[in-house]
């Protein structure tokens, strides 16, 4: 395996030098290219330029004038994880994040050692939210929509619970004594249960309740 290649993309250059700081960390080698304005990342994504393991993104770059834009920086990026890297930890900038293509999102205000093992655990497949997102009341998951009358189980929020800690399907039936096969029938009730379609977006539906208080 080559080198990690991540492409920063934030306009305030102390952050970005403690960002280079952090990702030496995860990877002493890892190669970083810096951009401090949407349009230059967009005119990195070019066919001719290298692909990039990893996206870290603000939301929120001067002169905008507003957020960025998102969608598009996903969509130049389709087969790059993007993540976003934010001072915003509000559980609807999250969900919107999510819901625009990114794989991930970690607030600005976290330590080293978390922002690290953030990415250490996206990089392997999994999905890092914000831990006010995911403190969600034991009995607060049911469906998200509100036609349906399937609820989850208690094996099943058991299985949201490891999902929602970027464990593999592999890694769920280990700890919990099940064959995988039983957990991709698990995995499949609880998206139909959520009305969703992927692992992330069920971790994002059984949080969203937490705002309904």
């Amino acid at each position: 395996m080559g080198n990690l290649r991540v492409l920063s993309v934030d306009d305030h250059a102390i952050f970005r030098a403690g960002l280079r700081h952090v990702l030496r960390q995860l990877d002493e080698n890892v190669e970083i290219v810096e951009a401090n304005s949407l349009d230059q990342a967009l005119g990195l994504a070019g066919p001719q330029q290298e692909r990039f393991d990893l996206v870290l993104t603000d939301l929120m770059l001067d002169g905008l004038g507003g957020p960025i834009d998102l969608k598009a920086l996903c969509d130049a990026y389709r087969d790059t994880t993007v993540v976003v890297m934010s001072v915003n930890d509000r559980a609807s900038d999250v969900r919107s994040a999510i819901q625009l293509g990114a794989s991930g999102y970690i607030p600005k205000s976290a330590t080293a050692d978390i922002m690290i093992s953030a990415l250490r655990l996206i990089l392997a497949g999994g999905v890092y939210l914000p831990q006010t997102l995911l403190d969600v009341p034991q009995n607060a998951t049911r469906p998200a929509r509100g036609d349906q009358s399937e609820i989850l189980t208690p094996r099943q929020k058991e299985v949201l619970a490891l999902l929602a800690e970027g464990k593999s399907n592999k890694a769920i039936a280990t700890e919990l004594g099940l064959s995988p096969g039983t957990v991709k029938v698990h995995m499949t009730r609880i998206f139909k249960s959520l009305g969703v379609s992927n692992r992330t977006e069920a971790v994002i539906a059984s949080s969203a309740l937490a705002d309904t208080k």
